[in-house]
Parts: structure tokens; C-alpha cells; sequence
């Protein structure tokens, strides 16, 4: 950028001024009088202008020269021979004095001498004086800044150094290309998707799925072993998988295409160790990655991040395991872990439901006939599963429910505590409670997030379950009661009330499991009619649902409505009415907004077309593939229905 030339600006005002003295003249033999007043005014502006400009000019000479004289003092001489460029400014950043090597490798032979450093490089100046260097690039070349400061009376510059580095960051860069990084591809539920193939479709499903793999390492030069018959080790470069990611992983759309029998489709695991420092720790990157894709029901790539965890696909539903060793050996263990204890707690999430609540009940039922004592830690006044709650208080006579705070404080390391229907550190329904327990069991059906509980001593977790409630009636199948003990039929009824609410009366997420459990619980006495009036709501709610319905706008095929409305009970009509909206013709989900006190929350529910998890999981929430949920808070409605359009489109759009 060249510097303003001052005669430029000297010769327009004399043409100004002749021009004013010309029409001034030509005035005089109409109106001399006014030819004089222009005259006068002229004249005023032509000593206002010269002082100004001679005392502007005078000063930044004089400044400038005195920086000058003082350079000259400071080897000017030495620093203009450097190999490198320097540059000088004031601590304002004004340029004062710059090298030959400045000149051509940062001002590209502009003369920028009484101009901001800004104008011909992007440098931070506070940060170099704070910090003592800085970066900055220039036509392609980096350079690291450090600067000098010198006082000298009134005099106060700084000497800037700008060391080429570019070799440095070309040499990092190849170095972060070449990074290898381990990724391990697992076929979800291989055994139990093959079970019943026949070996002539084994073979070509094994086929095309290791052609499918080799495609996809064909386009980089990276290495792939098959270690197991569903599990695949490969490594390749980091530029590579930069690449792959940018791509979101083609392979998981291609991989579903491939069909074993006419029913079943492959889906893909993927893990990926990006970001560590070594092959060892990649490869424990990958695994912890994986571990990650397969609680969330598989189907999709993980990255870890700085941050956490990417996400990539997850638009099936997990594959059903038809074994159940898993369940059987966890039975086991936490029936031993129960007998070598003093007191079980146990807790759901916040504002629990009939499956959180359902699956505590029923859980508690087990332990007491272990001869074990137990409690369960419930807000009464947050809780949408009050009906529930006062029927077991009155029908067993005991008193298993206990307040969070209360709990809390009675634990001891003797003691264990059982976390239900949910996995996630913000969720359960006290966070004192947990950090007091020293001994953590966790049993869950929700898709694995973030934010897990990572000290459990175990971690039961099974996202294709459709309930809690399913998960704790299988573990008591397999607990070893007295021969004459038998679980009563209340403690039956709250996990079949669990089951019902989850799986929205055995439509969604339902397998051969769902009803075997419920089978098991109907043989122990459970009454569908006295689990149908735990549903019950009043006349005002009704209403207070059918107009949240009423108020529903469709977005890309997303009903989507609001509750502009107060009341006590909107915990419960809210999600109710959500189940309500994907009755609608064309509509894939739907979404109910509402407000309770300063959090605006978001309840969302679809019939598997549409992943929800997905699209709360960008707006902070979670859950499963057709039911999830979200908290914004100090967010408005208004606020809220945008941002969830926008994550709907986004969503959409992939």
C-alpha cells in the first residue's frame, strides 16, 4: 500500500484557491461587496490551513526525527544489514523505520514509512508486547514475531524481529499429514445377524463386506487386517481420514446395502483414534471411540475430539441381541454385590417417569427379597410418575421412597447405589447422592452421550432395550431367590408400566425380548387394567394436550408446536401431546416446546424415520432415535423454535 503523496494534496488546494479568487473576480463587477466578503473568507481559510499544517508537520517531523536520531544511535546501520526482516514502530504501531529485507519480503517494496504496521501485516501488537512473540503469515510464508522495547527519554519504540519459520510449519504440516491413525471397524451384531444365513450367503456377505473395506482403503495408502470375522484393524495416514471425515463416512450408507438373507442389513461400527501421539494410544483412542459408536446402537462412526466425541451416521436401529449371557453373568455379579452390602439406593433421572420410577419399584421389590434394605431416592414434587408412587406406598406398607437430599446424607461406603434409566452425570436426580456413593451400578437403555458415568462398578447398558423397566425384569429372572419366594404382583405392575410408557404401548422399539419380559411379568401376576389407570389424566389435561396439538405447525416434515401456556402438569402433556403429533399425516417427527421457570425444554418423539437424538443431541439434549429431549437455558420460545428449525435443517441436510 504506498503512502499518500503530500504535493499531490498541495496542488489541489492552490487550484481551489484560484478557482475561489476567479469567481471572486468575475463577482467583483456585479456585487463588490460580496467579492470582498470572499475574498476575506478566502483568505481566513488560507492562514487557517497553512498554521495547521505547519504545526501538524512540524510535530510529526519532529517525532519522526527524533526516532530517526535515535535509531541512528541504536546500530540503524547493523539492523538494515540483518538477513532478516526488522521493522520499527511506536507504540502506537506506527512505522518509523524498516531494513532493505522488510521492505522486499513484507512491504513488497511499498513504502509504508508513517503508516500502521497493520497495513502490510497482520500482527497483534499488545500481544507481542505482552507476550513477546506473535505469528503471522505472509504470501505464504510464516513467521514468528518477537519484538525489542527501547525507552529513551519521551521516546518509546519497539524493534520488531520477524524470524521465517516457514520451513518449521511446512515440516509440521507433513508431520501432521503423515500421522498414522488406527481405525477399528466392527460389524454390528455379526453373530446374531448370521446365525440363521445360510453359508452360501455367510460367504458372500463376507465377501462384499471386505471389498467394501478394501474400497475404502484404496484411495489412500494406508494398511487393513481382518483380526476377527467382524473385526477390522487399519491404519492410515492423518491426512487421509481429514479426508474421510470431510466425507462423513460414505462407507456406513455404502455397507447397508449389502444384505444378508433378504431381511437383515450390514451396518458398520467405526472408531477412530485421531489425535494421539502414538500408535498405542491411537489404537485406545479407537477402542474408547468404538466403545462409544456401540452404546449408541451402532451404525455409525465416532471421532474423538479435544471436546469430546464427533458423530457420523446413527439412522438405524440397533440390532437386537437375541443372547442373553450378558444379562445373566451382570445378574449374578450385582446380586453378589447386593448380599456383600448394608443398603441399596436407588435412583433414576430427573423428573422421572413410569419407566425410571417403574424400574426403581421393581428393582426394590428384588433386593427386599434378598433380605437386603433398600431405598429409593425420588423429588416427590418433580416427578411425573406420582400416581405410581402413592400406589406403592399404599398396596406394600413400606416405605422405600426417600427425599435426594436425605439420601444423600445416610450413604455410606457400605452401601451401594443402582442408577436407572440413565447414564448421564446431568440428568439423575442428585448429584450429591452420587458423589457420596462409593459403590456406582448403572443400568440404562438410552444411547451412549458424552457426559457418561464413568466409575460405575458396573455398567449394564444396552440401547436396542425399550425400557429400563425390560432390562431390570430380565436381571431378575436371572437373581437366586428362597424356592418360595416370588416377586408380588405390584412390583410387576410398575415395570410393565415402565415398559408400556417407553415403548408407547408396544409399538416403538419393541423385539422378541420386550415380550418375553412382559410375558414373565404378566406370569407374576401384573394387571394390564391397573397399569392402564397409571396412564389416566384428568379432563383440564386432556385439554390442555389437544390444544398444544391444535397450535402445531409442520417444518420439513416435522410437526412442531408450543406451549405458551403455565401449569402444573406440563412435564407430562407435553410428551403426550408429541406422541399425539406423529399421528399426522407425512409427519416423520415431532416436537413439543414449553416453559418451566427460567429453562425452555424441547420433547421429541418420531416413529424411526427421523433419528431425534440426533437433533437434540446439537441442541445440548439427548435420548434415543424416536424419543429425546433438550434443555435451553435462559433461552425464549421464540428463540428455542429457531434454533430447533435450524437443527432440523441441519440435520436433514446431511
Amino acid at each position: 500500500m504506498k503512502r499518500k503523496n503530500p504535493a499531490l494534496i498541495y496542488i489541489l488546494m492552490v487550484l481551489l484557491l484560484a478557482d475561489v479568487l476567479c469567481s471572486a473576480l468575475m463577482l467583483y463587477n456585479y456585487d463588490q461587496n460580496k467579492c470582498f466578503a470572499i475574498l476575506i473568507v478566502t483568505a481566513l481559510l488560507v492562514v487557517c490551513f497553512v498554521t495547521v499544517f505547519l504545526v501538524y508537520s512540524g510535530n510529526s517531523l519532529k517525532h519522526i526525527s527524533k526516532m530517526n536520531s535515535h535509531l541512528e544511535s541504536s546500530a540503524a546501520e547493523y539492523m538494515n544489514s540483518l538477513p532478516a526482516p526488522v521493522a520499527v514502530v511506536d507504540e502506537n504501531g506506527t512505522v518509523v523505520w524498516y531494513n532493505r529485507i522488510f521492505s522486499e519480503s513484507i512491504a513488497f517494496g511499498n513504502d509504508i514509512f508513517g503508516m500502521d504496521i497493520g497495513s502490510c501485516v497482520t500482527v497483534d501488537i499488545n500481544a507481542v508486547r505482552n507476550d513477546g512473540f506473535s505469528l503471522c503469515s505472509v504470501n505464504g510464508c510464516f513467521y514468528r514475531i518477537s519484538a525489542e522495547k527501547f525507552d529513551k527519554g519521551d521516546i518509546s519504540f519497539l524493534v520488531l524481529y520477524f524470524h521465517d519459520e516457514t520451513d518449521y510449519f511446512n515440516l509440521k504440516r507433513i508431520t501432521d499429514e503423515t500421522h498414522p491413525v488406527v481405525l477399528i471397524i466392527n460389524i454390528d451384531n455379526y453373530d446374531e445377524i448370521m446365525q440363521n444365513a445360510k453359508e452360501s450367503e455367510k460367504a458372500k456377505t463376507s465377501v462384499e463386506t471386505e471389498q467394501l473395506i478394501e474400497n475404502f482403503m484404496a484411495d489412500s495408502n494406508g494398511t487393513v487386517k481382518k483380526i476377527s470375522a467382524n473385526t477390522f484393524y487399519a491404519i492410515l495416514e492423518n491426512k487421509h481420514v481429514n479426508e474421510i471425515i470431510t466425507d462423513k463416512f460414505k462407507i456406513l450408507d455404502s455397507a447397508r446395502a449389502i444384505k444378508v438373507g433378504e431381511k437383515n442389513s450390514l451396518t458398520l461400527s467405526i472408531g477412530v483414534g485421531q489425535g494421539a501421539s502414538s500408535i498405542s494410544e491411537s489404537e485406545k483412542y479407537a477402542r474408547q471411540c468404538l466403545d462409544m459408536a456401540l452404546g449408541r446402537g451402532g451404525d455409525q462412526a465416532v471421532v474423538k475430539t479435544d471436546n469430546g466425541f464427533r458423530f457420523f451416521g446413527g439412522v438405524s436401529n440397533g440390532v437386537e441381541k437375541k443372547s442373553r449371557a450378558k444379562t445373566r453373568i451382570i445378574a449374578h455379579t450385582l446380586q453378589e454385590l447386593i448380599s456383600n452390602c448394608n443398603t441399596v439406593y436407588i435412583m433414576g433421572h430427573s423428573f422421572g417417569d413410569l419407566d425410571s420410577v417403574g424400574s426403581s419399584v421393581g428393582l426394590a421389590g428384588a433386593v427386599k427379597l434378598l433380605g437386603k434394605q433398600v431405598k429409593i431416592a425420588v423429588d416427590i414434587k418433580k416427578n411425573l410418575a406420582v400416581h405410581l408412587i402413592e400406589n406403592v406406598k399404599k398396596a406394600s406398607g413400606e416405605n422405600f421412597f426417600v427425599s435426594p437430599s436425605e439420601a444423600a446424607d445416610d450413604i455410606t461406603e457400605n452401601d451401594i447405589l443402582i442408577i436407572v434409566d440413565t447414564h448421564n452425570k446431568d440428568f439423575i436426580e442428585s448429584k450429591e447422592l452420587y458423589r457420596n456413593a462409593k459403590n456406582v451400578v448403572v443400568i440404562d437403555h438410552h444411547r451412549k452421550t458424552v457426559n457418561f458415568i464413568d466409575n460405575a462398578v458396573i455398567f449394564h447398558h444396552e440401547p436396542y432395550a425399550s425400557s429400563a423397566s425390560e432390562m431390570v425384569t430380565e436381571l431378575i429372572q436371572y437373581f437366586r431367590f428362597d424356592s418360595d419366594s416370588v416377586l408380588d404382583s405390584l412390583y410387576a405392575d410398575a415395570l410393565l408400566s415402565g415398559i408400556t410408557l417407553d415403548t408407547k404401548n408396544f409399538v416403538m422399539r419393541t423385539g422378541v425380548r420386550t415380550f418375553e419380559a412382559a410375558a414373565f411379568l404378566k406370569k407374576l401376576g401384573a394387571d394390564t387394567v391397573t397399569v392402564k389407570l397409571l396412564f389416566s389424566n384428568s379432563i383440564d389435561s386432556y385439554r390442555r394436550k389437544t390444544q398444544i396439538v391444535a397450535s402445531a405447525k409442520i417444518h420439513n416434515s416435522c410437526a412442531i408446536a408450543v406451549a405458551d401456556f403455565k401449569a402444573d402438569d406440563i412435564r407430562l402433556v407435553a410428551p403426550q401431546a408429541a406422541d399425539e403429533l406423529l399421528g399426522i399425516s407425512g409427519v416423520s417427527a415431532s416436537f413439543v416446546i414449553y416453559r418451566t421457570g427460567n429453562v425452555t425444554n424441547i420433547s421429541a418423539r418420531s416413529m424411526g424415520a427421523m433419528n431425534v437424538q440426533v437433533i437434540m443431541e446439537v441442541l445440548g439434549g439427548g435420548g434415543h432415535q424416536t424419543m429425546a429431549a433438550c434443555q435451553l437455558d435462559d433461552a425464549s420460545v421464540q428463540e428455542a423454535f429457531k434454533r430447533l428449525t435450524d437443527a432440523i435443517d441441519e440435520c436433514t441436510a446431511k
